[in-house]
């Protein structure tokens, strides 16, 4: 798809597209997720219901930064926002950068979603005039709606965590835990451990307070937001560094750190393909609902695994209403047999095949010192668009 091409297809319909799918990584992600304009406030009843829009919009351009105000000055800014619940404010208060933080949090997390899917169906597209970012879609309680949840989740705790340990928030540093463990014979604990015990706490107590437990939608996103952090905890890695004479590594320090923010999504990808319809059930005796497997045959998911109460639509075709772009011109893969083929991202409606001109270095060689020379060759790209 030409670069034009590419860009009609953005902007196409009556919403603006913030960003849409890349095929590389988030080194070529669009950098527009960042300027969004402050959210519009939903009504009492749905307010906050997608908690992306008020982090995402709290520092926009038209507010000074926090140069120059005091610790008690932002306090009060934090107790300002409307748009957050009693709780949230009291968060906010803990440190001046805690916002940033949250904000750095979720954009990671609207990459990787938008990564992570964007050669299939639906690709995790943001809008800036839709009381949900991700448009009306994020109403429907399917697993896409469950992958959402759980990749936010992961993006503030993963977020939180790092700036403990980084030094960018006050009231957390590294991980006391870790010391108390015994060390093996020839290693021990030394370092900084990046504190996920602590992210998690946060990222539990910040998100966690909108969702209505009595409710199954409330304990549909609970659970997949207790998901999102538990793959973070799962895959926390020991590194370690050599001590000793001449490099003899008599004796190693080791510690926590997290992993890349990609082996996370990478994970929370393979649930949203496994996972389970659920439905809500109820106690008499004791009053409590809990989401049970939608059919006794299913196992039972447990606190790892993504949940959904409602089936997906099948994002073929558009849909204003719902956010949905529908696939027609999107790019697919001729000789792929998932969901990233063209006979399953087409919808059965075909394809073409298209030839586009593409200029890339080429014959690069080592000029001394120290350059590298290269040429700008031109080739011919195939591509298959969708009809």
């Amino acid at each position: 798809m030409t670069n034009r091409s590419k860009d009609s297809y953005l902007s196409s319909g009556k919403q603006k597209l913030l960003s849409m799918n890349w095929r590389h990584g988030p080194s070529q992600a669009p950098l527009s997720i960042a300027l969004i304009t402050k959210p519009q406030l939903l009504d009492n009843k749905n307010k906050m219901k997608h908690y992306y829009n008020a982090i995402l919009g709290l520092y926009d351009r038209d507010q000074p930064t926090n140069e120059g105000h005091s610790l008690i000055g932002y306090k009060e800014k934090c107790h300002s926002y409307n748009f957050l619940v009693e709780k949230q404010k009291e968060l906010c208060s803990l440190d001046e950068d805690i916002i940033e933080v949250l904000r750095s949090g979720m954009r990671m997390a609207i990459q990787e979603c938008q990564y992570q899917f964007s050669m299939i169906r639906w690709n995790c597209s943001t809008f800036d005039d839709s009381p949900s970012i991700f448009g009306a879609v994020s109403k429907i309680k399917s697993r896409e709606t469950a992958f959402l949840y759980s990749i936010s989740s992961a993006g503030v705790t993963y977020s939180v965590t790092r700036a403990c340990s980084s030094g960018k928030l006050t009231e957390c540093s590294c991980d006391p835990r870790v010391r108390l463990r015994k060390p093996r014979k020839h290693w021990q604990w030394g370092g900084c451990s990046e504190d996920i015990h602590y992210g998690e706490k946060f990222s539990r107590e910040f998100i966690d307070c909108y969702e209505d437990p009595n409710t199954a939608e409330g304990l549909m996103n609970l659970h997949n937001n207790e998901a999102g952090r538990r793959v973070i905890r799962s895959r926390m890695q020991k590194v370690c560094k050599c001590h000793g004479m001449s490099g003899s590594c008599s004796v190693r320090a080791c510690w926590r750190k997290l992993p890349p923010f990609r082996k996370i999504g990478d994970v929370l990808t393979s649930r949203f393909e496994g996972a389970s319809s659920v439905r809500l059930i109820e106690k008499k005796k004791r009053k409590i609902k809990k989401l049970r497997a939608s059919k006794k045959e299913l196992k039972q998911p447990n606190k790892t695994e993504m949940v959904y109460l409602e089936e997906s639509p099948d994002y073929c075709e558009r849909n204003d209403s719902l956010g949905i772009l529908g696939t027609h011109g999107r790019v697919c893969r001729r000789d792929s047999l998932g969901l990233d083929g063209c006979k399953l991202l087409c919808c059965g409606r075909g394809y073409q095949t298209r030839l586009r001109e593409v200029e890339q270095q080429c014959n690069c060689h080592f000029v001394w010192c120290c350059n590298v020379i290269c040429e700008i060759c031109t080739f011919k790209k195939e591509e298959h668009i969708c009809n």
